[in-house]
């Protein structure tokens, strides 16, 4: 299972969408508000006749209906301006959160590596003593240093062990690998060995564990 992101990769992306959605939002209706002024410039324009006879609601010897044209002829070309603007920014703004959101999942596991890093450090010296000594004990101790370590800045990091030995089988913690038989009946339907142990991480589980089951 995926390791989830951190705090900060999920408030940047919560920001990111937000702003996103304003932004989708009123590139929408500067979109309808042209259209519905276009729409409103065609009807005055068809409603204009040259013949004073003909069928229509206004003529062209009508001062007024020509300036009401040329008014929203002018306010088509404003709102086109502004659709125009907010479709431009929106486009820079989804450039530019693909960008932050690859850089995201990127650099979203440098602070474990970071802290690994001292960890890397201690297996290299501890190689190199292995090379200059045969004292197995020492050995067995250096070894041990570097275990404990390891373990102590995972959990730093919300890493912890399951502990699943004698606990009842939870198809939601455990992936049962195969069942044997038990002579005690206190230990049926319970994990009597573990193949490989799960995880949590801030409480969620991130691995699961895989488990014989006694019948």
């Amino acid at each position: 299972m995926r390791q989830p992101a951190n705090f900060s990769t999920y408030f940047a992306l919560a920001k990111n969408l937000t702003h996103w959605a304003y932004i989708s939002i009123n590139v929408m209706a500067e979109k309808e508000t042209l259209e519905n002024t276009q729409d409103t410039v065609e009807n005055a324009e068809t409603g204009i006749n040259t013949d004073e006879n003909a069928a229509g609601s206004t003529h062209l010897n009508e001062p007024v209906a020509e300036n009401e044209t040329e008014k929203l002829k002018a306010e088509v070309a404003e709102q086109k301006d502004k659709y125009l603007r907010l479709m431009a920014e929106f486009e820079n703004f989804k450039r530019r959160t693909s960008k932050e959101r690859l850089e995201l999942m990127q650099t979203a596991g440098k602070e474990v590596i970071v802290s690994l890093l001292d960890v890397l450090d201690d297996c290299d010296r501890a190689e190199k003593q292995m090379a200059k000594t045969e004292d197995v004990n020492q050995i067995k101790e250096g070894i041990q240093l570097v275990f404990n370590k390891l373990k102590t800045t995972l959990q730093a990091k919300g890493l912890k062990p399951m502990e699943s030995i004698r606990a009842d089988f939870d198809v939601e913690l455990h992936e049962a690998i195969t069942e044997v038989p038990v002579p005690d009946e206190t230990l049926k339907g319970k994990v009597i060995d573990e193949v490989q142990k799960g995880y949590y991480l801030n409480d969620k589980i991130i691995r699961f564990a895989k488990v014989v089951v006694g019948k």
